[in-house]
């Protein structure tokens, strides 16, 4: 009787609706902050040199290539956004409901942490590919990007093929170990978001108006995004290495440059640049994951509290 009534907790409405309005939240606030993320992009692959701000680094994308570029790689980042976070967001909450048995008390910060960690790894395992070719996308027609590059990343699916035709498997789930340590990242902000969340609820009898969520949103996604930044810029810096290895000789006859580890990376960053090189691009990193976040968080919560509203009515 046990196995029947845990299958059912997973296989739930509940589940799929928290997922579809989790998916479709991500897409709104992408959508809406994404320039910002393209620039989060571009300083991050910088090397050492002067620091700019975002200001700056939008004027020159907007003068030198045009305010179209701001966008570029828009469609295939909402389409894995959409995968993404469908998985994380049904995964969470399956895991969630299996775990309480149903119950709000038997939730707790550090329940939700393990959980969000549990949800991020089986996210990471299953979406890499899909973002590893965005990074290369969205560098498309980039000056220091080689030709083959830029002929061969015309949209997700092929650039799915030619990764797998030139790289093999691995190239497809390159910077997976820097994914798996940022699992760290959603179940940061997980956790302090249903924590936040509960106490406010708690305080206010049940009721939150769409400014609290996109407020808690934020302070969430503020939290575990200045704690897992550095490994997110050498995870961009591990996913773009097409750019470096395309351009580069090969070291011996049919062999490519070998690929710089996390740690070797990190090591190479901080004796060049120093830790300010550890936090390259956090401004923009910052005021885009926090108002994405914040802008999804608040669509998510009326999506999902529109269509349980409608589904309880039927």
């Amino acid at each position: 009787m046990v196995a029947p009534s845990k299958l059912s907790q997973v296989l739930s409405y509940q589940n799929f609706v928290h997922a579809v309005s989790g998916a479709a939240g991500g897409c709104i606030a992408m959508s809406t902050f994404y320039p910002l993320d393209t620039v989060r992009s571009r300083l991050q692959l910088e090397e050492a040199g002067d620091v700019r701000s975002t200001r700056q680094v939008i004027k020159e994308i907007v003068l030198g290539e045009g305010f179209q570029s701001l966008y570029r790689g828009l469609g295939p980042v909402l389409q894995s956004l959409c995968i993404s976070n469908f998985v994380y967001f049904y995964t969470f909450h399956a895991l969630k409901a299996v775990a309480s048995g149903g119950s709000p008390s038997q939730h707790s910060a550090l329940k939700d942490l393990l959980l969000g960690s549990i949800a991020g790894i089986i996210n990471v395992l299953t979406t890499t590919p899909f973002w590893v070719v965005n990074t290369r996308l969205r560098m498309r027609n980039v000056a220091g990007t080689s030709d083959e590059v830029n002929k061969h990343y015309k949209n997700l699916l092929e650039g799915l093929k030619y990764v797998a035709e030139k790289e093999g498997i691995a190239g497809l789930w390159s910077g997976t170990i820097p994914s798996l340590m940022l699992v760290s990242n959603p179940a940061l902000q997980f956790m302090m978001y249903e924590m936040l969340k509960r106490n406010i609820m708690r305080f206010t009898g049940g009721e939150m108006g769409s400014l609290s969520f996109f407020f808690i949103g934020a302070i969430a996604k503020a939290f575990a995004t200045v704690l897992t930044y550095p490994l997110q810029l050498v995870q961009t810096k591990q996913r773009h290495r097409s750019k470096e290895s395309d351009s580069k000789p090969s070291t011996s006859a049919g062999s490519t440059p070998r690929t710089e580890s996390t740690l070797e990376l990190m090591i190479s960053i901080l004796q060049h640049q120093g830790i300010r090189g550890l936090f390259r691009g956090l401004e923009a990193k910052i005021l885009q994951t926090v108002l994405t976040a914040a802008l999804m968080f608040m669509a998510y919560e009326k999506i999902a509290g529109t269509v349980g509203m409608l589904l309880k009515r039927n």
